[in-house]
């Protein structure tokens, strides 16, 4: 099997596409590729879309290549329009497609666009290996505002269209850097906020019963996937004081035997799991079935909420372990329907 293709970041897209506008708006020049320098030293080479002057200065465009990742971003057209302005400075704008901070605890101030540091120094370097004036620089992001809905952006406060990111200018396939930073944005944006009960869901099913069974804000509610470890591990470091942990016991059930990465390639099964809590607890053998939504459909009501209370506790037990007892944690389970299952703690703080 060949390797998998690394590609680029939206950052390195951006610093491309100004450092083509400012040849243009300085020199007049127009290039079909562009050199930028990356944050390790490397000198990499990008192809323009186009480069073209505008009402007050001059834009460009680079078509982001994600490589063999597969990036909500991958072939979109990121543009930087350059304008000259008093000074020295380098000022940042969102075009459209890129979003605006609106909440504390972002790498950005609020009000400013959504551009992190990294991709802002890319940028800067990038225009000033052509220029020392003073230019604001605008980012677009072609189809952005709509791609937006499909990340973390809405629930972190990031309004209005996608974040301009990258730290090392590449992106490798399938690496999880990417993911991690918007978790580890979506908590700190939720203690900004003066959380101190957050609820932790694996995805859309969970987040929707939580909406329907418990009185929760949005700044509450962090969509871990499938990295529980990493989310525990970075809580640790904010005052927060209880966690919810709700979600479907085929992901769940996984934390209880130390998988704390549940995605299905990188974790066990949970079927023998449960189905060995179903032994434990009820004192029979499941029914035969072959998923963990099954095994609890074909109980009866009681032996249901039995199973699930005993298995909410083990999940919650685990959680306590891997916090060092720093939060006090409640467990919900919800099947398929959104319907509690069972349930394992002081569910007070969120009802």
């Amino acid at each position: 099997m060949s390797a998998l293709r690394s590609g680029y970041t939206t950052g390195s897209c951006a610093a491309a596409a100004a450092k083509a506008a400012a040849l243009l708006l300085s020199e007049g020049k127009t290039v079909e590729r562009v050199e930028i320098p990356f944050p390790d030293g490397a000198r990499i080479s990008l192809p323009l879309v186009y480069a073209k002057p505008g009402s007050d200065g001059a834009e460009a465009a680079v078509r982001k290549d994600a490589g063999d990742d597969p990036d909500v971003t991958n072939g979109v057209l990121i543009a930087a329009s350059l304008a000259w302005i008093e000074g020295s400075e380098v000022e940042f704008a969102a075009g459209e497609g890129v979003g605006t901070v609106t909440k504390p605890g972002l790498s950005v101030p609020t009000g400013e666009p959504a551009i992190n540091p990294g991709p802002r120094r890319m940028i800067r370097e990038a225009i000033r290996e052509v220029t020392s004036r003073g230019v604001r620089v605008t980012i677009s992001i072609r189809g952005g505002g709509e791609l937006a809905r499909k990340t973390f952006n809405p629930r972190i406060g990031v309004v209005g269209g996608l974040s301009i990111l990258g730290t090392t200018g590449i992106v490798r396939p399938f690496s999880c850097p990417a993911l991690r930073e918007s978790l580890r944005c979506a908590l700190n944006v939720a203690a900004a906020a003066g959380v101190r009960a957050p609820v932790l869901v694996p995805g859309h099913i969970g987040e929707r019963a939580v909406r329907s069974h418990f009185c929760v804000a949005d700044d509450q509610i962090v969509e871990v996937g499938n990295e529980w470890g990493f989310v525990l591990d970075e809580a640790l470091r904010h005052p927060f004081t209880a966690l919810l942990i709700a979600g479907h016991p085929g992901k769940l059930a996984k934390l209880t035997a130390g998988d704390w990465d549940t995605h299905s390639g990188r974790s066990e099964s949970a079927l023998p799991v449960v189905a060995e809590m179903h032994v434990k607890i009820l004192d029979l053998s499941p029914a035969p079935a072959a998923t963990v939504e099954g095994l609890f459909a074909a109980l009866a009501v009681k032996e249901r909420k039995k199973l699930g209370d005993a298995l909410a506790a083990a999940v919650q037990k685990a959680v306590v372990e891997r916090s060092g007892g720093s939060f006090a944690a409640a467990v919900v389970l919800i099947d398929l329907g959104g319907r509690i299952l069972g349930f394992s703690g002081d569910l007070d703080p969120w009802l």
